[in-house]
């Protein structure tokens, strides 16, 4: 029996007061590998200078300025770049439905880079009222998505896999809101109406990953944040965040990004 991949999956939590991440490619200034990983929100990969090699699964596409690619739910993709380059990544969260859309060509391409390029600006500038602005221009955005780009597949097997995934979708949508509280697996399964083990074989067979890795990962993109733009105290930080104290937040975390939480901030 063909042993199956396993990725990494990424928790996308959007920016502050917003429905959607956007932010600028963090390789953009020399040779830089984003590993193969997948998560749960159709993400827009857009070239502004330069060059990308960007894959989709086994399949690659070189893209130049001006070009973009998108990638759907739990769709598998990395990206190599050799050389300089500037790239706008807009990731839109899509737990609680499940939609498909074509990266091919289409003669609206232009504007809806342009509408990204809008975003990328307004957010530079931040000027007073700015995320009102933005949310106005996201949404001309997805209504492009989901008018010109929307990918109808009515095959029964991609129909069965979305169902699943649309049930998994609505537990990581409920972690999502409620992650900064004491969340065992034994208690997600009782609210879902599922038995523990079950629900433990779902995230890892759909969303190749394991639950309390899933949980922490969202923790962690709320506490880089607030060890960026507060001047919280690290116990305070990891408190408000899920983790049970000081201690067990530092160790976590330069687990996963090789420093303490007190160096990540003092750099910033």
């Amino acid at each position: 029996m063909k042993e199956e991949k396993t990725y990494r999956q990424e928790a996308v939590v959007p920016d502050r007061g917003l429905p959607f991440k956007l932010f600028r490619f963090e390789g953009a200034d020399g040779k830089y590998i984003r590993e193969a990983h997948q998560h749960c929100s159709v993400e827009i990969f857009a070239v502004r200078e330069g060059k990308a090699d960007a894959y989709l699964g086994d399949k690659k596409y070189v893209l130049s300025a001006g070009e973009f690619m998108i990638v759907n739910s739990n769709e598998v993709h990395s990206i190599h770049t050799s050389g300089r380059n500037e790239a706008i990544v807009l990731q839109i969260p899509m737990e609680k439905q499940i939609m498909r859309f074509s990266g091919e060509k289409r003669e609206e391409d232009e504007k809806l880079f342009a509408l990204l390029e809008k975003m990328y600006r307004q957010q530079i500038r931040k000027e007073y009222g700015y995320e009102l602005l933005m949310q106005s221009i996201f949404y001309q955005l997805k209504y492009l998505l989901l008018t010109v780009y929307q990918m109808p597949d009515e095959r029964k097997e991609h129909c069965t896999e979305n169902r699943k995934m649309g049930r998994l979708g609505k537990i990581t949508g409920y972690l999502q809101e409620h992650y900064a509280e004491e969340i065992s697996l034994e208690t997600l399964a009782a609210t879902f109406g599922y038995c523990p083990t079950y629900l433990s074989k779902m995230f890892r067979r759909y969303g190749r990953i394991n639950y309390k890795d899933y949980l922490r990962s969202i923790r962690f993109e709320h506490a880089l944040r607030e060890l960026e733009e507060t001047d919280l105290t690290i116990g305070e930080i990891a408190l408000k965040n899920g983790f049970p104290n000081s201690q067990a937040f530092s160790r976590l975390f330069r687990e996963k990004y090789g420093i303490l939480p007190t160096e990540y901030q003092r750099r910033q």
